[in-house]
């Protein structure tokens, strides 16, 4: 028997769709029921990799954890991943189909209907549920033509709608209202009711809002979720989250400044270190000089190492960097990172942008030449000078080369992988893998090597795990969820 199926379609980019997805799969697994996460298309350059090597939007991973089960390129068969303002990387299936421009893939994506319904099929046969979760917004009319993302997709596989608003931007009444109206007769009768996200304050003083909602568009209101401070230790996908979060609350003296590069990838390597009570991080935006007092500077990941790396020489960041490391500071940098502390990157073919190169930072001694071939491939190791293992993932294009003998970073099992490097005093470290520090007794011991003795946090994965079911509690109280899953079909 198929699974039942139903799609979550925001008013807006960020209205709450990916948390609410994961809630709503965090409820049912606990109820005992097969769930699993569906979005046909994503946007994002926080990635993660299936076991068997390919790429999936973070946010899927996450709903995947909700659900109890490991992640498939099914549950997002399509993934976007721009390197430039009007161009990205289209990945089908977990692999890299090629770059597009904005309009090239608007012609790309009236071939993609196949493989996303394809994935569909296979994950409607091994579960109870699939929550299919959209992107931006139905409303986007001028999106519509070959549309896989929202109701193009909603109305090929004839998966009911709920949609979901955001109240804590304002302007909830228009937007659920305005989606309704701009929508077609045929998409109408998919929306089967709406969900409102982020509420604060006293729900009596909203109930003339509801009534007004639901009389003018003859749709149920399944519950308001209220603003749940879970949610906020829950990784996040998309870098927008970066440019609206205040520092961390961390109360210690430990400092790590991270630049905000303008096509940051894989950000959620942060979220462990932002996690410790002892450290206190900051991504620091354009403009903006990095920290003087900073202990710890983070380069991070990147699609468009070239172009980010001029992009921080542009802000005087490598200046401040110099100035970081004759103070005696660490600096790390991770994947992309890796690559800019080396003396060139190198991008003859234009993988991620037009062909060209840059000088590196020159603090370790590599060169990186960035090729075809896309290394996707999960891995596990031990620290070189940290003693403790780790488990992360690497994702990236490029092969660096050490000009001499090198001192690495990491002990990876296995030859295959790289190992990073380090140099010679020890303050300048970089490597390929991302999720290093959610493995808490490397993180720790990282911290130590750098002169933090603590108080250190609980274990990162299980205050994931411990904000899921949070997150699964608050929806049980919130939404009538009996009601709302009586819609599948």
């Amino acid at each position: 028997m198929a699974a039942r199926t139903l799609m979550f379609q925001g008013t807006a980019s960020d209205a709450g769709k990916s948390l609410v997805t994961a809630g709503l799969c965090r409820v049912l697994a606990r109820r005992g029921y097969a769930v699993r996460p569906f979005k046909p298309q994503n946007m994002s350059n926080n990635a993660a990799v299936t076991a068997d090597g390919g790429e999936i939007g973070r946010a899927q991973a996450l709903q995947a954890r909700a659900c109890g089960v490991a992640p498939s390129v099914d549950m997002n068969p399509v993934l976007l991943k721009p390197q430039s303002d009007v161009g990205a990387q289209v990945v089908v299936h977990g692999k890299v189909r090629g770059n597009y421009g904005a309009a090239g893939f608007q012609d790309v994506k009236r071939e993609l209907m196949p493989a996303v319904l394809e994935s569909f099929a296979r994950l409607t046969a091994e579960a109870d549920f699939v929550l299919v979760e959209g992107a931006g917004s139905p409303a986007e009319v001028n999106l519509r033509a070959h549309d896989i993302a929202n109701m193009g997709f909603a109305t090929a596989a004839g998966v009911p709608v709920v949609l979901v608003a955001d109240i804590d931007r304002g302007g909830v009444i228009a937007n659920l209202v305005g989606t309704w109206e701009l929508l077609p007769e045929d998409e109408r009768r998919l929306l089967q009711g709406y969900l409102i996200n982020r509420f604060r304050g006293d729900l009596r003083l909203f109930a003339d809002g509801l009534r007004a909602i639901t009389a003018r568009t003859g749709l149920p209101s399944y519950g308001v979720i209220p603003y749940l401070a879970a949610a906020r230790r829950l990784p996040q996908e998309d870098a927008f989250s970066l440019d609206n979060s205040p520092p961390s609350p961390g109360t210690g003296d430990f400092r790590v400044a991270v630049p905000r590069l303008p096509h940051i990838a894989n950000f959620d390597d942060l979220d462990p270190l932002q996690a410790e009570p002892a450290v206190r991080l900051e991504v620091v935006p354009p403009g903006r000089p990095l920290p003087g007092d900073a202990h710890l500077v983070l380069l991070p990941g990147s699609k468009a190492t070239v172009a980010d790396l001029r992009a921080l020489k542009h802000e005087g960041w490598d200046i401040d960097l110099l100035a970081h490391r004759r103070r005696g500071g660490a600096i790390l940098g991770i994947c992309a990172g890796y690559q800019m502390l080396g003396r060139r990157v190198a991008d003859p073919r234009g993988i991620e942008g037009p062909p060209g190169a840059e000088t590196g930072l020159g603090l370790l001694d590599h060169e990186t030449v960035l090729t075809g071939g896309k290394t996707l491939t999960r891995v596990a190791g031990a620290g070189r000078t940290v003693d403790a293992r780790f488990t992360g993932y690497e994702m990236h294009v490029g092969e660096t080369t050490c000009r001499g003998p090198g001192r690495p970073f990491l002990v990876p099992d296995g030859p295959a992988h790289d190992p990073g490097s380090v140099s010679t005093d020890g303050r300048v470290m970089g490597c390929y893998v991302h999720g290093l520090f959610a493995a808490d007794e490397f993180r720790r011991a990282f911290l130590q090597t750098l002169g933090v003795t603590g108080p250190f946090g609980p274990a990162y994965e299980a205050a994931v795990d411990e904000a899921l079911d949070k997150l699964a509690e608050a929806f049980e109280d919130a939404i009538d969820v009996d009601r709302l899953m009586a819609v599948a079909r």
